[in-house]
C-alpha cells in the first residue's frame, strides 16, 4: 500500500540540516518523483477524468463546508502540465457561480509565486517552463490554493516537482490562504521525509475523499 521502503525509515530524520541526510532525501524525492510521474503518465494516457469528476465533487463539499457560498471568494488553482488532474471545466464554473479564479505567474525565478486573474476568455501566454498564464489581468491573492500534488503522505507534507515554489509561497503569504494538495489517491507515501522547508498542506483532496 506505501511505496516508502521500509528500510529506509531509519535512516532520515524529519527536519534533519545534516547536509548528507538532506542530500540522500533529494535523491530519495527525485526517485520517488520521476516514479509517480511515469505512473501518472500512463494513467493519464487512459483517462483522468473520472478522478477530475469525482475530485471536483469534494471539492464543492470543501469549499461549502468552510466558506459556503463561493461567490467573491478568490481560489488559485493551474494550468495542467505533465499529466496533472485538468479541473478547468470545475474552474469554469466556479467563474460562473460568482467565484475569482487565479492561475500561477513565476515573475522570478526561486521566489514566491504571483496571483493573476483567469477567465475562460483570457488570453493565455507562454510563462516559465512554456507553462501558458494569463497573459494580462489583476493581481489577486487568493483565500484558498490549490497545489497539484505528484505525491503527499498523512501528514499532508507534498511531493511536488521539486522547484519549492509553493512551499515559498505559502511560507510569505499573510494572512496564508487554506493550503489545498490535489492529486490522485495512487500517489500516496508513507512520508516524504519532510525538511525545515518544507509547508504541509491543510487539507489534502483525492478522487477518493481526504486521507
Amino acid at each position: 500500500m506505501y511505496s516508502s521502503p521500509a528500510c529506509l525509515a531509519h535512516e532520515f530524520e524529519p527536519g534533519s540540516t545534516d547536509p548528507q541526510q538532506t542530500l540522500d532525501v533529494a535523491r530519495w524525492r527525485k526517485a520517488q518523483r520521476e516514479r509517480l510521474l511515469a505512473e501518472r503518465r500512463v494513467l493519464h494516457a487512459t483517462g483522468t477524468q473520472a478522478a477530475a469528476a469525482a475530485i471536483a465533487v469534494r471539492l464543492d463539499a470543501l469549499l461549502d463546508e468552510r466558506f459556503g457560498p463561493v461567490s467573491g471568494l478568490i481560489l488559485s488553482a493551474w494550468w495542467p502540465i505533465k499529466g496533472e488532474l485538468d479541473l478547468r471545466f470545475w474552474l469554469t464554473d466556479l467563474v460562473a457561480r460568482g467565484a475569482r479564479v487565479a492561475l500561477p505567474v513565476v515573475v522570478e525565478r526561486n521566489a514566491p509565486l504571483h496571483f493573476r486573474a483567469w477567465t475562460p476568455s483570457t488570453r493565455m501566454e507562454r510563462g516559465v517552463w512554456n507553462i501558458p498564464v494569463p497573459a494580462e489581468g489583476e493581481a489577486l491573492h487568493p483565500q484558498v490554493t490549490l497545489a497539484p500534488l505528484v505525491g503527499y503522505d498523512d501528514a499532508r507534507y507534498r511531493l511536488g516537482y521539486g522547484g519549492g515554489y509553493f512551499d515559498r509561497t505559502l511560507a510569505a503569504r499573510v494572512p496564508c490562504p487554506l493550503a489545498v494538495g490535489v492529486g490522485l489517491a495512487s500517489a500516496r507515501l508513507a512520508t516524504i521525509y519532510p525538511q525545515p522547508h518544507d509547508v504541509p498542506m491543510d487539507v489534502v483532496v483525492t478522487e477518493e475523499g481526504r486521507p
